[in-house]
């Protein structure tokens, strides 16, 4: 019973979601149950609900309105196919702590397909967080693999790695690049991607069904250097170069553009691929507004989930 409470203010947010999609979108019920995962007859439910305890009036009065107008926006002026935005928490707090659940609840609903999935993951705190929030599933049709390379030039690995603890929750089969995320050089890339073991891996990667990602900046505070994948030098390099963010370590300008050379022709794994599959960018924070707006006007990633503060910088 003390999960209660928490699962009634989700079924509200969803009603909500659904009404404002209904009555200020001008979306059909079939657009909103496709939209939200869900049948049509719970897509009628959660509209009625909606207008019966009052959340819809001339406007929507809900707090995650706002959140529905952004995402709406990021929709249209970066063409994504799924926006998902957190309500705003107060100033100082982790912007992670909103933004965790709700990239939960789109894994989750990946996770709950009957059709065997192979779904690709990056590394980093806020996906990790992400699945800490997820509840414990059975999904033994489902394959989970690893874009890149988890450990440091010093042997040690991220502490953010995410793939084997998903599959420790949901019970997937999973198969992580056990490879250093940077080579020494370009030889040594080669041969860690000719490995017998990482074929497998990389071959399911290249198609895998949906992606989820964190996003990093290129900066002193930078994941790469911060968790020891990348030197001073390489981080220097990078700036000169103009790189402003990275999608599971390749590094890229303010126009979205994948930078060549350098550390990019280093990575073990694979760039995540929006031109297909979905690919899903879990991120917010201020140090990352840069990073997000130059991958959304790239279309490295085809969708977002962040918080509200966080879209209204992008959008600004």
């Amino acid at each position: 019973m003390a999960g209660k409470p928490h699962q009634d203010e989700a079924a509200i947010d969803l009603a909500a979601r659904a009404a404002w999609m209904y009555y200020l979108g001008g979306m059909t019920q079939d657009l909103i149950a496709k939209e939200l995962g869900v049948s049509r007859q719970r897509a009628q439910r959660l509209v009625a609900r909606a207008t019966s305890e009052g959340l819809i009036a001339v406007r929507l009065n809900h707090p995650v309105a706002a959140c529905l107008e952004l995402e709406r926006d990021l929709r249209r002026r970066y063409g994504l196919s799924l926006a998902r935005v957190a309500p705003a928490l107060p100033e100082g707090m982790d912007p992670v702590i909103a933004v965790a659940p709700m990239a939960a609840q789109e894994i989750e609903r990946a996770l709950k397909s009957d059709v065997p999935l192979v779904i690709s993951l990056g590394t980093g705190r806020t996906l990790r967080k992400s699945v800490d929030a997820m509840p414990p599933m059975s999904c033994p049709q489902h394959k989970l693999v690893s874009l890149i390379g988890n450990a440091a030039r010093d042997g040690s690995a991220t502490v953010y790695e995410v793939i084997m603890r998903l599959a420790d929750r949901v019970g997937a089969r999973h198969y992580p690049l056990a490879l250093p995320l940077i080579a020494d050089d370009e030889a040594d890339r080669d041969f860690h991607l000719g490995l017998r073991h990482v074929q497998p891996a990389l071959a399911l990667a290249r198609r895998a069904d949906v992606s989820f990602v964190g996003i990093g900046q290129i900066g002193e505070e930078a994941p790469l250097i911060v968790d020891g994948f990348i030197d001073r030098d390489g981080l220097d390099r990078l700036l000169e170069r103009g790189a402003v963010g990275e999608i599971v370590g390749w590094a890229f300008d303010s126009e979205g553009r994948y930078l060549d050379g350098d550390v990019n022709a280093l990575i073990n794994g694979l760039r995540a691929d929006a031109s297909g599959n979905p690919v899903v960018c879990v991120g917010a924070g201020t140090s990352k507004i840069k990073a997000l707006r130059a991958a959304l006007t790239g279309k490295l990633v085809s969708g977002l989930i962040t918080d509200e503060t966080t879209a209204r910088q992008i959008l600004a």
